[in-house]
């Protein structure tokens, strides 16, 4: 599986990759460590929290490293006729206007105008040309956007 990623989310991704590789694993360990010398391990509440963290951090290295594995590059959208990923848009909806860019799902922020590609929203931009009408479905009802600008 493809995960869409700016060139500066792919280094905070291998940032905390390494970060976890190189000193929260030894962290855990140590904490294993020092529980175990504590003794009886069937009551040892210590021993129980570390091995639980100690998951949690593997199951994060794992995702991290699948990420960086199948991590595809968003450059800027080669096309400002059609909407793609990397595309900035800028849209209007009841006379108010809004800016947006089609990223992937890791980077989805919708607050900060940031748009997934797989979102209802993203997914309703993608493919569509300047000045289209855009109709998207939403919990409370269709709404309407008109794409005034594709960068």
């Amino acid at each position: 599986m493809k995960h869409y990623l700016t060139a500066e989310r792919l280094e905070e991704l291998k940032q905390e990759l390494n970060d976890l590789k190189m000193t929260k694993r030894a962290e855990v360990a140590e904490r294993l460590k020092r529980a175990k010398e504590l003794g009886d391990l069937s009551e040892n509440s210590e021993y129980f929290e570390a091995r639980e963290e100690q998951s949690q951090v593997e199951a994060r290295i794992f995702e991290l490293e699948e990420m960086v594995k199948n991590a595809e590059i968003i450059t800027k959208a080669s096309s400002k006729d059609i909407v793609q990923m990397g595309s900035t848009i800028e849209v209007a909806k009841d006379g108010q206007k809004f800016k947006f860019n089609i990223v992937g799902s890791n980077e989805a922020k919708p607050e900060d105008g940031l748009l997934s590609n797989e979102s209802p929203l993203g997914k309703a931009f993608m493919g569509k040309k300047n000045g289209e009408q855009v109709k998207v479905k939403t919990p409370s009802g269709e709404v309407n956007y008109k794409i005034v600008g594709i960068e």
